[in-house]
């Protein structure tokens, strides 16, 4: 069971010169980029995607109107695609044979034109809707000159800016709890578009109502996302952790939460982090996925070491070839070259807390064209169907 929330995205096809064309209409200066400033116009929303480049970080910015993404949207090529961290995981899911459930807050013909006809759905929408999710994605040395503004990305990553009333409203459907006494997983995510502090603690008290349907022996996934009021991230945990197995989240959210950038090739300074993580997140089980490596720390982790790999499979199947890859892909994906720097990270990682982190590295993918979109939802979908994968082996 895959959840809360699904989405309509609008992917642009990045163009540096209708960015260049745009900082200089609008007298975008270089003091003027920020990740954080309200997204009020299309000038606000040309900063913000110009401040997450210079950095070469991703993120999700809450969007004053949907018209500005549909104006800004349409200045480019762009692709209409689903999103959401439980469809991209659903759809990764289905890739290798594993079925999913999706409970959805929204739906319109793109939802159903685009769903695989092997995924069933609840839906807690009364009728069709469409809000855009803008989808801002880009390669590494992507450069924007132009005025007083020469920037290059020194990363390839996306930016995800949206308004969306059903996402942030988040009703659960009446099917919820019946349908989650069937499920061998249950995937949480989504509470990070709430902007209501009322109707949030509304929709955790439903939920904490709904997970006592799962089965004893259900995971409970729980993936974190750049929350739109930052406040709400640690309420969400408070009511979440005690229902949950697994708490895990991005190099971009970990490094937010720590309030500093990390090194994260280095096993001292990764070490205190992942300690401090914890402090933080008492989890029984903590994943962190990055673009080097993947880690589950905690007691018991040895237990998700196939979805690690599973994860970073996935994601790195995602990042060469996109939409529409299939088992082959990820069976070829399996064979590439690791990261050096990864290997020796897990190696150090796991020798200083044996038997409480189980660390994984990714692989080396060099591609000219690399999708950076859905990255760590793909990672989910890879992490939740080769644990779903290998439990049914052991059980057999």
């Amino acid at each position: 069971m895959l959840g809360l929330g699904g989405t309509v995205d609008y992917e642009i096809e990045w163009d540096s010169a209708v960015l260049e064309g745009l900082v200089e209409a609008y007298g975008i200066a270089p003091g003027d980029l920020s990740t954080t400033a309200p997204i009020t116009d299309e000038r606000s929303l040309v900063v913000t995607v110009l401040a997450f480049l210079e950095l070469g970080v991703g993120g999700e910015r809450f969007v004053a109107s949907s018209d500005i993404v549909e104006q800004f949207a349409a200045r480019f090529p762009t692709r209409i695609t689903l999103g959401g961290t439980g469809v991209r995981a659903g759809i990764a899911m289905e890739s290798l044979g594993v079925p999913s459930t999706q409970h959805l807050v929204s739906i319109d013909d793109n939802v159903r034109r685009l769903l695989p006809a092997s995924t069933a759905y609840i839906s807690s929408a009364d009728r069709d809707t469409l809000d855009p999710h803008l989808i801002v994605q880009f390669a590494a040395g992507t450069r924007v000159a132009a005025g007083g503004i020469d920037i290059t990305a020194p990363n390839s990553n996306r930016v995800i800016l949206a308004n969306d009333p059903p996402n942030r409203e988040m009703r659960l459907s009446a099917e919820l709890p019946a349908t989650l006494r069937g499920a061998a997983a249950f995937l949480v995510s989504g509470f990070n578009t709430m902007k209501d502090r009322a109707l949030l603690e509304s929709r955790l008290e439903e939920l904490s109502l709904a997970l006592a349907h799962l089965p004893d022996d259900s995971l409970v996934f729980y993936e974190d996302a750049g929350f739109y009021e930052s406040t709400f991230s640690s309420r969400v945990r408070e009511r979440i952790l005690q229902h949950i197995d697994v708490y895990s989240l991005n190099e971009d959210e970990l490094q937010e939460y720590l309030a500093r950038p990390l090194d994260l090739l280095d096993p001292e300074e990764m070490s205190a982090a992942l300690v401090q993580a914890r402090a933080l997140i008492p989890a029984p089980v903590l994943v962190v996925h990055t673009r080097y490596w993947a880690l589950a720390f905690g007691v018991g982790a040895e237990a998700y070491r196939a979805g690690l790999v599973g994860g970073v499979t996935m994601a790195g199947t995602r990042y060469r070839v996109g939409d529409g890859h299939d088992a082959d892909d990820y069976a070829e994906t399996l064979g590439f070259e690791q990261h050096a720097g990864g290997v020796e990270f897990a190696t150090a990682i796991e020798s200083r807390f044996p038997g409480t982190a189980v660390c994984v590295p990714a692989y080396v993918l060099d591609t000219a064209t690399p999708t950076t979109i859905g990255l760590g939802d793909s990672f989910v979908g890879g992490f939740l169907a080769a644990w779903y994968l290998s439990r049914e082996t052991a059980d057999a």
